[in-house]
């Protein structure tokens, strides 16, 4: 079994296992040799400063000291040894299996059709060896997401292409199986500069919360003459501090490309990490805009893969999809997650989806700027400030749902992506004849959800959305998104096509008085 170094990255039918690099215990674990050089290094380094003797070294008890700390070295040796011995993988043309663990003995094993996303991921002890970790995520794995630690950096390039080439369905030439797959082109989209990452942390909710807590601390010096007012700053300053590092240190070198892999990002200071989502992975979209960003014109997207779960590691940059743009760049990135918007017009419709405010004369709950169908005055005792931003819109490929007016949000679901549909009204919705509307995905940061729409609107959306969503499935691309499709005759559809609910006029959604629906809710298809 030899090392990584040199192993040909190619699919193995025979049954051959590769070793990752013999470095890798030691990036692992350091964090253990740290701990133990600061509880034998810590004693001495006090009594060298205090011109005392060291204890270990005084009374005959030298050589015990140096036979303790040699049998410790010995077996954290012996551990990374045993580590890196049992730390084996394999590529197949169906699977990736990585075996691990010493006296608790892991197994995982992901199938390339299944792969929704893959990490390549250098924090800084291993950028300084030149290696690197990859983390391929399958549907719904969460936690148990398939780790491979380490590889030298152009190995895990390398078996990156080679996991996606496989999972997009190629096939190797007659003649050529025995080469390693080449890196796939990409095209750089867009870069997030430095400057403009600074801004966006001296403009976040961080900067709104040292604000209050300096007023706090004035106020309760200066009013109450309490003498605990300065006291609070001090694990203010740790927490204002470690959100502004957050935001920089995770935003910072911000870059996106597209491949015929898929969406590459790549970002970060001292751990580097380059994210690789393949076509159609994403799930679900939301642009937000906080009202201090608002006098920038800046704007952030997080998204939903599958796989990803609720893994709180890193979790808040990997579903980032643009920590701060422009709206010019918001269009750019969601060109690569809906390459096909469903409209003839998609500038307009995005727009109004992310600061189209409802006129005070619209129509009763139909369709205002945009296309969007906002709330009914009805609801603007209940809702005053938000009832003209809470709204939908349907596209020919998407759903699109707005809400906020101070914090703005624009959710934006493929209609492929609908997993299910929920409809919710409470005591005071069917007092006033409106309802939500859920649009459940799988598990991330966006939460889709219609605010307070009309009942016999909301009504018609649930059952006009499962046929939109059932007759997208059997229209989006295979698991296997390169592979040659078979000609099959086209299903009967049995709703409504997207089109046609794209293409309705003006006040089409409108209310009518039919009563207002009770809570229901549908499921339809399964996971994608």
């Amino acid at each position: 079994m030899p090392a990584s170094q040199g192993v040909p990255l190619i699919p193995d039918t025979t049954g051959t296992w590769h070793r990752v690099h013999p470095v890798s215990p030691l990036v692992r674990g350091w964090i253990a040799l740290a701990a133990i050089a600061y509880f034998f290094g810590r004693d001495w380094f006090e009594a060298v400063f205090r011109g005392d003797e060291f204890w270990g070294l005084s009374g005959g008890r030298a050589l015990w000291t140096v036979l303790i700390v040699a049998v410790v070295v010995l077996l954290l040796v012996a551990g990374f040894f045993l580590s890196w011995w049992y730390t084996r993988y394999q590529v197949t043309d169906d699977h990736v299996r990585v075996n691990s663990g010493v006296l608790f003995r892991q197994h995982r094993q992901a199938r390339l059709d299944r792969v929704q996303a893959i990490d390549v991921i250098q924090p800084l002890l291993a950028r300084i060896f030149g290696l690197a970790e990859l983390k391929f995520e399958v549907a719904d794995a969460g936690e148990s997401a398939v780790r491979l630690a380490y590889l030298p950096l152009a190995s895990a390039q390398e078996l990156r292409a080679t996991i996606l080439a496989r999972a997009a369905g190629l096939t190797s030439e007659p003649g050529h199986a025995q080469e390693p797959v080449p890196e796939a082109p990409e095209q750089q989209i867009l870069a997030v500069p430095g400057s403009r990452i600074v801004g966006a942390a001296l403009l976040s909710g961080t900067t709104v919360f040292l604000a209050i807590m300096l007023i706090a601390a004035g106020v309760s010096t200066f009013v109450f003459d309490a003498a605990f007012g300065p006291a609070l700053l001090v694990p203010a300053a740790f927490g204002v501090a470690a959100g502004y590092w957050s935001t920089f240190s995770t935003g910072y070198n911000f870059r996106a490309a597209v491949s015929p892999d898929g969406i590459r990002l790549r970002y970060g200071l001292l751990e580097t990490r380059a994210q690789t989502v393949p076509p159609g992975r994403v799930q679900a979209v939301e642009i937000m805009q906080s009202p201090l960003w608002r006098f920038k014109g800046w704007y952030r997207m997080r998204v939903n893969v599958a796989g990803y779960g609720v893994s709180t590691e890193n979790s808040g940059a990997r579903t980032t999809l643009l920590p701060v743009g422009t709206r010019q760049e918001v269009m750019q990135m969601l060109a690569l997650v809906l390459p096909d918007p469903g409209t003839d017009d998609p500038f307009a419709v995005f727009t109004a989806g992310l600061d189209g405010i409802a006129a005070t004369d619209q129509n009763d709950g139909g369709a205002s700027d945009g296309g969007f169908v906002t709330s009914p005055r009805r609801v603007r005792w209940l809702s005053w400030l938000t009832w003209r931003r809470n709204g939908f819109a349907v596209t020919g490929t998407a759903l699109l749902a707005r809400s906020g007016r101070l914090w703005r949000s624009l959710a934006v679901v493929p209609h492929e992506r609908t997993q299910s549909i929920a409809l919710h009204q409470g005591p005071l919705g069917r007092r006033l004849r409106v309802a939500d509307l859920r649009l459940h995905t799988t598990t991330g940061p966006v939460t889709p959800v219609v605010y307070q729409i009309d009942a016999d609107t909301a009504r018609r959306l649930f059952d006009e959305q499962a046929a939109r969503a059932a007759a997208a499935r059997r229209r989006s691309l295979p698991e296997r998104w390169l592979e040659a499709r078979p000609e099959s005759t086209p299903e009967p559809s049995s709703g409504p096509e997207p089109e046609a609910a794209a293409g309705r006029p003006d006040g089409q959604y409108g209310p009518q008085q039919n009563g207002p629906p009770t809570e229901q809710e549908s499921r339809h298809g399964g996971q994608h």
